[in-house]
Protein backbone atom coordinates (compact mmCIF):
# COMPACT_ATOMS: atom_id res chain seq x y z
CA UNK A 1 0.00 0.00 0.00
CA UNK A 2 2.79 2.44 0.92
CA UNK A 3 4.62 1.79 -2.35
CA UNK A 4 1.48 2.61 -4.40
CA UNK A 5 0.97 5.79 -2.40
CA UNK A 6 4.58 6.84 -3.05
CA UNK A 7 4.16 6.10 -6.76
CA UNK A 8 0.95 8.15 -6.89
CA UNK A 9 2.66 11.09 -5.19
CA UNK A 10 5.57 10.86 -7.65
CA UNK A 11 3.15 10.80 -10.61
CA UNK A 12 1.34 13.81 -9.16
CA UNK A 13 4.57 15.79 -8.93
CA UNK A 14 5.56 14.78 -12.46
CA UNK A 15 2.16 15.89 -13.78
CA UNK A 16 2.56 19.21 -11.98
CA UNK A 17 6.05 19.76 -13.41
CA UNK A 18 4.84 18.81 -16.90
CA UNK A 19 2.05 21.38 -16.72
CA UNK A 20 4.36 24.04 -15.33
CA UNK A 21 6.75 23.42 -18.22
CA UNK A 22 3.91 23.92 -20.71
CA UNK A 23 2.81 27.05 -18.85
CA UNK A 24 -0.90 26.22 -18.63
CA UNK A 25 -3.20 23.66 -17.10
CA UNK A 26 -5.37 22.13 -19.80
CA UNK A 27 -7.02 18.73 -20.05
CA UNK A 28 -4.52 17.74 -22.77
CA UNK A 29 -1.56 18.79 -20.62
CA UNK A 30 -2.95 16.96 -17.59
CA UNK A 31 -3.48 13.75 -19.58
CA UNK A 32 -0.11 14.11 -21.32
CA UNK A 33 1.60 14.70 -17.99
CA UNK A 34 -0.15 11.67 -16.54
CA UNK A 35 1.03 9.50 -19.46
CA UNK A 36 4.59 10.84 -19.21
CA UNK A 37 4.66 10.43 -15.42
CA UNK A 38 3.41 6.84 -15.51
CA UNK A 39 5.79 6.05 -18.37
CA UNK A 40 8.76 7.42 -16.45
CA UNK A 41 7.94 5.38 -13.36
CA UNK A 42 7.29 2.20 -15.37
CA UNK A 43 10.37 2.37 -17.59
CA UNK A 44 12.77 4.07 -15.14
CA UNK A 45 11.78 2.76 -11.71
CA UNK A 46 13.56 4.22 -8.73
CA UNK A 47 14.73 1.98 -5.94
CA UNK A 48 12.54 2.18 -2.85
CA UNK A 49 13.92 4.52 -0.20
CA UNK A 50 13.02 3.49 3.29
CA UNK A 51 12.34 6.12 5.90
CA UNK A 52 12.70 4.80 9.41
CA UNK A 53 12.90 8.15 11.12
CA UNK A 54 10.38 10.72 12.13
CA UNK A 55 10.04 14.43 11.55
CA UNK A 56 10.97 16.53 14.56
CA UNK A 57 9.48 19.99 13.90
CA UNK A 58 11.72 21.88 16.33
CA UNK A 59 14.90 20.36 14.95
CA UNK A 60 13.63 20.87 11.39
CA UNK A 61 13.03 24.58 12.06
CA UNK A 62 16.49 24.93 13.61
CA UNK A 63 17.95 23.14 10.58
CA UNK A 64 16.12 25.46 8.17
CA UNK A 65 17.20 28.59 10.06
CA UNK A 66 20.82 27.46 10.18
CA UNK A 67 20.69 26.50 6.49
CA UNK A 68 19.46 29.97 5.50
CA UNK A 69 22.25 31.47 7.60
CA UNK A 70 24.82 29.27 5.86
CA UNK A 71 23.43 30.24 2.45
CA UNK A 72 23.86 33.93 3.22
CA UNK A 73 27.29 33.47 4.79
CA UNK A 74 28.56 31.26 1.96
CA UNK A 75 27.21 33.65 -0.67
CA UNK A 76 29.07 36.56 0.90
CA UNK A 77 32.23 34.43 1.22
CA UNK A 78 32.13 33.29 -2.42
CA UNK A 79 31.39 36.83 -3.57
CA UNK A 80 34.36 38.17 -1.62
CA UNK A 81 36.61 35.36 -2.90
CA UNK A 82 35.66 36.28 -6.47
CA UNK A 83 36.17 40.02 -6.02
CA UNK A 84 39.14 40.30 -3.68
CA UNK A 85 42.46 41.31 -5.18
CA UNK A 86 45.23 38.78 -5.47
CA UNK A 87 45.46 35.28 -6.84
CA UNK A 88 42.25 33.45 -7.71
CA UNK A 89 40.79 31.22 -4.98
CA UNK A 90 42.01 27.64 -4.91
CA UNK A 91 39.68 24.71 -4.73
CA UNK A 92 40.12 21.22 -3.34
CA UNK A 93 38.35 17.90 -3.40
CA UNK A 94 37.76 16.25 -0.04
CA UNK A 95 36.32 12.89 0.93
CA UNK A 96 33.83 13.04 3.78
CA UNK A 97 32.70 9.68 5.20
CA UNK A 98 29.24 10.04 6.71
CA UNK A 99 28.25 8.27 9.90
CA UNK A 100 24.73 7.32 8.76
CA UNK A 101 25.05 5.41 5.49
CA UNK A 102 21.42 5.12 4.42
CA UNK A 103 20.49 6.17 0.89
CA UNK A 104 18.14 8.81 2.24
CA UNK A 105 20.79 10.39 4.46
CA UNK A 106 23.34 10.35 1.64
CA UNK A 107 20.88 11.99 -0.74
CA UNK A 108 19.64 14.63 1.71
CA UNK A 109 23.13 15.56 2.88
CA UNK A 110 24.43 15.72 -0.69
CA UNK A 111 21.50 17.93 -1.77
CA UNK A 112 21.94 20.36 1.10
CA UNK A 113 25.70 20.59 0.58
CA UNK A 114 25.26 21.20 -3.16
CA UNK A 115 22.86 24.06 -2.50
CA UNK A 116 25.42 25.98 -0.44
CA UNK A 117 27.59 28.24 -2.63
CA UNK A 118 31.24 27.21 -2.72
CA UNK A 119 30.60 23.47 -2.36
CA UNK A 120 29.66 20.88 -4.95
CA UNK A 121 29.13 17.14 -4.66
CA UNK A 122 31.26 15.36 -7.24
CA UNK A 123 30.55 11.76 -6.32
CA UNK A 124 28.74 9.66 -3.77
CA UNK A 125 30.13 6.25 -2.81
CA UNK A 126 27.09 4.35 -1.51
CA UNK A 127 29.10 1.35 -0.32
CA UNK A 128 31.29 3.36 2.04
CA UNK A 129 28.87 6.24 2.65
CA UNK A 130 31.43 8.78 1.43
CA UNK A 131 30.76 12.11 -0.23
CA UNK A 132 33.43 13.57 -2.50
CA UNK A 133 33.03 17.33 -2.33
CA UNK A 134 34.70 20.19 -4.20
CA UNK A 135 35.22 23.14 -1.86
CA UNK A 136 36.21 26.64 -2.92
CA UNK A 137 38.75 29.06 -1.42
CA UNK A 138 41.07 26.63 0.34
CA UNK A 139 44.14 28.30 1.78
CA UNK A 140 45.50 25.49 3.92
CA UNK A 141 44.83 22.27 5.82
CA UNK A 142 42.72 24.10 8.42
CA UNK A 143 40.22 25.03 5.68
CA UNK A 144 39.95 21.37 4.65
CA UNK A 145 39.28 20.31 8.24
CA UNK A 146 36.73 23.10 8.66
CA UNK A 147 34.92 22.06 5.47
CA UNK A 148 34.82 18.42 6.53
CA UNK A 149 33.48 19.43 9.96
CA UNK A 150 30.84 21.68 8.38
CA UNK A 151 29.59 18.83 6.17
CA UNK A 152 29.39 16.42 9.09
CA UNK A 153 27.53 19.11 11.07
CA UNK A 154 24.98 19.30 8.24
CA UNK A 155 24.58 15.52 8.45
CA UNK A 156 24.09 15.71 12.23
CA UNK A 157 21.46 18.46 11.95
CA UNK A 158 19.61 16.57 9.21
CA UNK A 159 19.53 13.39 11.26
CA UNK A 160 18.29 15.35 14.27
CA UNK A 161 15.49 16.74 12.11
CA UNK A 162 14.36 13.53 10.39
CA UNK A 163 16.42 10.59 11.65
CA UNK A 164 15.54 7.48 13.58
CA UNK A 165 16.65 6.99 17.19
CA UNK A 166 19.40 4.60 16.01
CA UNK A 167 20.65 7.19 13.51
CA UNK A 168 20.62 9.84 16.23
CA UNK A 169 22.86 7.61 18.35
CA UNK A 170 25.22 7.14 15.39
CA UNK A 171 25.77 10.86 14.85
CA UNK A 172 25.93 11.62 18.56
CA UNK A 173 28.70 9.14 19.29
CA UNK A 174 32.02 10.65 18.32
CA UNK A 175 34.89 8.32 18.95
CA UNK A 176 38.07 9.64 20.52
CA UNK A 177 40.52 10.74 17.90
CA UNK A 178 37.92 10.81 15.13
CA UNK A 179 39.02 13.03 12.27
CA UNK A 180 36.21 15.33 11.27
Amino acid sequence: MGRWRDQAVAVGWLVLVWNLLWGEFTLGNLLGGLAIGVGILVFFPLPPVSFGGRLRPGAALRFAARFVGELVSASVHVGWAALRPGPPPRGAIIAVPLRVRTDLNLALTAEVISLVPGTLILEVDRASGTLYVHVLDVRGPQDLLASRKRIRDVERRLVRAVGSPAELRQVSQTEEGEIV
